[in-house]
This record gives C-alpha cells, structure tokens and sequence, in this order.
C-alpha cells in the first residue's frame, strides 16, 4: 500500500502517528520512494561549535561512559550542558510573555503545520539588517494566495551560509556584545498582521533571532510571544523547502516551564507526482 501526501491532511493526527505514517510510505516499495512524500530535517546537530545567543553559555557533552562493562560487550552514555536558547530551538511563549505557556504548554497541534517560505536572500544580501515588509508578504500571497490558518511563517534569509562562521552569522567582529549584531529578522508590522489576520501558529528563521540584530526592544518577541505563539531560530536547510505545498514539524525538547528548548524539525515536501 502507497500511503499518498493528501492522506496526511492530519492536523488532529499525534507527532507519533505522523512518524508512522511516513516510514510506512518510505518503505513500502521503489514506487513509494519515487513519489511518495519527502522529508527534510531542518535541524543543526548540537556539538561544540553549534551557535548560541551571545550571553548564553556554549553546548558541552561530556563522554561518561564509552567501552565494555564487566556485564556488556558495549556501554555508552554521556551528559550535556545547553542554554534552552542553543541552536536551532523553539522559543516559547512566555519567553517574552509573562504568563503565557511555557514550552511544555504549546498544544501538539500547534507544532505542525503548513509551510509559508518566504524567501528575501536577494534583499538580505544588500541589507544585511534587512526586515520581512508587508510587500514581501503581500507578494507571496499574489503568487501562492492566502497564508493559510495555522501556518508557520518561514523567512528565508540565505544566513545557513554562515553557520560555521560565528562573527559572520552574528553579523559583528564582536558577537559576544549584543549591542554590536547585524543580521535580518521580521519586522513589527508583519509579526502584527500575520497574529492577527493570519492566524498563524508560529514563525520562523534561519537566523540566531526572529529579531533583526540591532533590536533592543525585541518587539517581535513580544508579538508572537503575547498572542501565544512561538518562534523558530538557527532553522538549518531552509532552501531546500518550497514556497508553498510543504508541511512543517517541530517537536521540542519537553521541560516543565521551559522559555525555550532544542527542537527538531523536519518538512514533509509534495510528493514528485503532485498527489
């Protein structure tokens, strides 16, 4: 059985069902793997290099455990240290809204939804303080129509690029000095109009914040976080996503009363028969 992309129109579906679903369609046959659905990770792997807000402390495991046992042939654990704001991560409502969900909170069915990518590498790369417009939105939508209910807003500013390069990503020869960061992020007015009159679940960026890098007010922080959504940051493989057709999951870390959490996301893309 071939288990086809418009099978999945599942926003009541559980994370776990999804998962199913999809091996199932991966494995059923060359038929399936040619046009069934595909599915990116859109997430950085956590090691000692993996970017971290300025003020927050670096990523660190340490091996504890590694080789034979006394009962085992093979042993191997470890431990890790991490800001809840390392890394591609999900920023939960009440990072920047008292008393709003913490990451916990946020219902399963708000972390999957539609993809909107938006894509302004052409704008970001002569403005590297470059803000999501209204006209960027309006745009999309003349050529893909409406941002559906529920979607997540992606904004595609070509930054992955600079991932390994921590003063180039940051935008500044000092990245460890807030006040000196340059790279794009969105803007007031669309945080404004995609919470209220989009109805979104959440945004997006491939950048270290949904904020530009001069921001001390973090405004959009303060939109999305209010109206209870959340926010993605360090998105990795962005381009490789659709404008359009695409489905986004993001599952992160569950911590009791988190701001915030490491969070693995993938994109389901349109299966290459378009069904």
């Amino acid at each position: 059985m071939v288990i086809k992309p418009r099978h999945l129109r599942w926003l009541g579906l559980s994370a776990l069902t999804l998962c199913v679903v999809m091996h199932v369609s991966a494995v059923s046959g060359s038929h399936a793997a040619e046009t069934g659905p595909r599915v990116l990770d859109l997430t950085y792997p956590f090691d000692e290099t993996t970017q971290v807000w300025p003020s927050n402390p670096p990523f660190h495991r340490d091996s504890t455990q590694r080789g034979g046992t006394t009962t085992e042939a093979w042993y191997a654990t470890g431990q890790v240290a991490l800001s809840e704001h390392a890394g591609t991560h999900m920023d939960a409502p009440i990072h920047f809204a008292q008393g709003q969900a913490g990451i916990d909170g946020i219902p399963v069915e708000q972390l999957m939804g539609p993809a909107v990518v938006i894509d302004v590498r052409a704008a970001a790369a002569d403005d590297r303080d470059y803000r999501l417009s209204l006209a960027d939105i309006h745009r999309w939508e003349a050529a893909h129509g409406t941002i559906p209910t529920g979607a997540i807003v992606m904004m595609l500013t070509g930054w992955g690029a600079y991932w390994n390069d921590r003063q180039r990503y940051f935008g500044s020869a000092t990245p460890e000095i807030p006040t000196t960061l340059h790279f794009p992020g969105f803007s007031k007015e669309v945080a404004e109009f995609l919470v209220r009159e989009r109805h979104i679940s959440g945004i997006g960026i491939d950048t270290a914040s949904i904020d530009y890098g001069p921001s001390q007010d973090f405004v959009v922080h303060r939109i999305v976080n209010a109206a209870g959504l959340y926010g993605l940051e360090n998105v990795a493989g962005l381009a490789e996503v659709p404008a359009s057709g695409a489905r986004l999951v993001a599952l992160p870390m569950k911590i009791a009363g988190g701001t915030g959490a490491p969070v693995r996301i993938i994109a389901i893309l349109p299966s290459r028969d378009g069904k």
